[in-house]
């Protein structure tokens, strides 16, 4: 579906000048390359990848097919509204989509009724115990639009494939009768080799898919041809019936429940840690029971973060802004999983989705981390303990932070490049900036450096690293590993400079005065050595030996966000002045080397100046791409900037990089931490980590 011509001139004196001006009204609705139905983790993640829910069958964020589908019968005649299954019904007319922070809804319209599907994932993040549930609800609002009365009935079905890695392997379905007040059906592999399998694409194959729905609303439940009975997970599925009766101008609703038990989630350091929803013991009945009981709260709770957060968008960056931030928002969530450790504490580990499937991996988490700071240090905390642990091992002993800890769902040490064994291809100045980056985004937001004193050791090597290696970084690689070995990366110069000015302020919280002092003056020098052999005119360079380059310079944001004060205002103003005339159709590239770019990054630099012309000229071309890339999948963060194509990364937590704009805002992300009610702290380097 192209976007309306009216849109285009619209995006390209966005581009020029007064993007602010852009409202809702202006632009066309949102047409997201897919929409988010089950949102939950990386394994179970179903996605629509097309504009009308009935035009194809749902996937998996990999692209692999994991059916969901849903009928009606009204008056008598059949209509499809989700799945396109072989010589199905016609489908009931698709009128509108609209897409939420934690809500996707439909609407279908025809036969005198109007229909809105609902799909809820409760990612709730003041609340842990909710957002680590993984359950999405379904809910069907029938209304008459025609005055009459109208006889009508629903048929969903989730297929077995969701249980299993490949359709061919076998399942198991059944009924499961102990949960009183619901029906409940389940479905898993025969195998049951839990936490087996490890890497990309690669779905699960362990542990249980249920569907459950009120008891008394269910008019018919089957698990599977027979149920019991073995067969492939491609020919099997959950179904269950419902029956409105006669809808009329009173609107009728059914809603039922998706949830995965998948048993243990993680290993790390070789032992299988449970989710974190099942920390104090719960089992997957308790989890439905659960679930069913806050049906109606939650219904409310998630409209109004959904209403809160949306409008908090649109005030820090306007309509585009908030159309990119709800369609990230579960995405970011969904490519990561909460566990829980010895204590009962939350470790969150995200998955590099679509790249190579490595796991808490630093410079992916560094750009998702936005995300999780604006709601809290709690939630940032809780990725950044496993990982430092590690690093904090015996096991880890380079002078700089590691990479990742090894491949989904396997945290059992690096993998990436030489892994522990070499220094070869590792990202050290990347690396080691980040973690020093982020626990001053948490000190910052506490007030404090307690938690940065936990791993103080390994923070202080990390930042004598960069004072030996980081203003001028060697021919190594960063996290745009993608483009290849750098040399004098001048972007990732100011990383490293703006972490050795973040250490100076953590060694100040500290009253570690003169080591404050040294670590500031000298990211100060190094600040004023960087603005004077990286110039090259109206810009700055790609690398400090090659004129005639340049890059986009989002490593600076930190700068400003964390009060450093160490570029002047002149750098980023000279920087933004050349990427409003640098940039292409759908976007500024991340660099001169090529047309790409990436959609975290380009959103990073869009906030460098905190002024909103810039900032809407930047992000009205990212929209345009959203709207308009012929490459149905979850949002990614690298495509053509000229051509609007994919290039790679499906589905991947970096997205929750867009909030950055909000950590510039101080009431908005106050406001949200405070309401953090996890109930989490006492964190210390544990023993299994050695």
């Amino acid at each position: 579906m192209r976007t309306p011509p009216r849109f285009l001139p619209l995006l390209f004196s966005a581009t020029l000048g007064s993007a602010s001006l852009m409202n809702a009204q202006d632009l066309p609705p949102l047409r997201p390359p897919a929409v988010p139905l089950v949102a939950c983790d990386p394994y179970f993640s179903i996605w629509s990848p097309q504009d009308r829910l009935t035009d194809g069958p749902t996937t998996h964020w990999s692209g692999k097919p994991h059916r969901l589908e849903c009928s009606v019968k009204l008056d008598g005649t059949p209509y499809q509204i989700m799945g396109k299954p072989a010589n199905g019904p016609a489908p009931l007319p698709q009128t509108q989509l609209e897409v939420l922070p934690t809500r996707t809804i439909y609407t279908f319209a025809g036969g005198g009724i109007s229909l809105r599907l609902t799909f809820m994932t409760p990612a709730l993040p003041d609340d842990l115990d909710l957002l680590s549930r993984p359950v999405t609800y379904v809910t069907c609002d029938a209304v008459a639009t025609d005055g009459g009365k109208h006889t009508l009935t629903l048929d969903f079905s989730a297929s077995g494939e969701l249980a299993v890695n490949t359709p061919d392997q076998a399942v198991c379905p059944e009924a499961v009768s102990k949960v009183p007040g619901l029906c409940v059906l389940r479905v898993g592999s025969v195998a049951q080799k839990v936490l087996e399998k490890a890497g990309d694409d690669v779905r699960i194959d362990w542990g249980y898919l249920y569907l459950a729905a009120p008891q008394a609303e269910v008019r018919e439940a089957v698990a599977g041809a027979t149920p019991g009975v073995a067969g492939p997970g491609g020919e099997t599925a959950l179904r269950m019936a419902f029956d409105f009766g006669q809808v009329g101008t009173a609107a009728v609703s059914r809603w039922l429940m998706l949830a995965y038990d998948d048993l243990f989630s993680i290993q790390y350091m070789q032992t299988n840690l449970r989710p974190y929803w099942r920390r104090n013991g719960w089992e997957a009945a308790d989890l439905l029971q659960a679930s069913a009981k806050d049906y109606e709260a939650l219904g409310q709770r998630c409209a109004a973060f959904d209403q809160e957060l949306s409008a908090d968008l649109r005030q820090a960056g306007g309509e585009a802004y908030a159309r990119i931030g709800v369609l990230a928002y579960r995405q970011c969530f969904a490519a990561g999983k909460f566990v829980a450790d010895a204590k009962g504490q939350p470790l969150q580990f995200c998955k590099e989705n679509h790249s190579n499937g490595c796991i808490a991996t630093s410079d992916v988490f560094y750009p998702m981390a936005p995300q999780f700071l604006l709601f809290g240090p709690k939630l940032a905390k809780s990725f950044v303990v496993p990982f430092m642990n590690y690093a904090a091992s015996a096991r880890w002993r380079f002078p700089f932070a590691p990479h990742d800890l090894g491949t989904y769902p396997h945290a059992n040490g690096q993998r990436y490049g030489g892994g522990e064994r070499t220094e070869d291809n590792q990202m050290p100045v990347e690396e080691s900036g980040n973690l020093l980056l982020l626990f001053g985004a948490v000190a910052h937001m506490e007030g404090n450096a307690e938690f940065a004193g936990l791993y103080w050791p390994q923070l202080s090597q990390w930042a004598e690293y960069l004072k030996a290696k980081g203003f001028d970084p060697e021919n190594q690689l960063c996290t745009d590993d993608f483009a290849g070995h750098l040399a004098h990366n001048v972007n990732l110069s100011a990383k490293a400079i703006c972490a050795l000015g973040t250490y100076g302020k953590l060694c100040a919280m500290r009253g570690e005065q003169t080591k404050a002092a040294e670590y500031t003056k000298l990211a100060k020098d190094f600040a004023a050595r960087w603005v004077k052999e990286a110039d090259d005119g109206d810009h700055f360079r790609l690398a400090f030996d090659r004129p005639g380059t340049w890059s986009q310079k989002y490593n600076l944001v930190w700068d400003r966000i964390l009060g450093l004060g160490l570029f002047p205002d002149a750098v980023r103003s000279k920087e933004m002045a050349f990427y409003r005339k640098t940039q292409n159709p759908f976007g500024l590239p991340l660099d001169s080397r090529k047309d790409y770019t990436k959609l975290d990054w380009l959103l990073w630099t869009a906030t460098l100046t905190q002024n909103r012309d810039d900032f809407d000229a930047l992000v009205a071309p990212v929209l345009r791409f959203i709207q308009e890339t012929p490459d149905r999948a979850s949002l990614t963060d690298w495509y053509q900037t000229k051509t609007g194509r994919k290039v790679g990364f499906t589905g991947r937590p970096v997205i929750g990089g867009v909030f950055l704009q909000l950590l510039y805002q101080k009431d908005t992300w106050q406001k949200h931490a405070a309401r953090d009610t996890t109930k989490a702290g006492g964190w210390a380097p544990l023993p299994e980590a050695r």
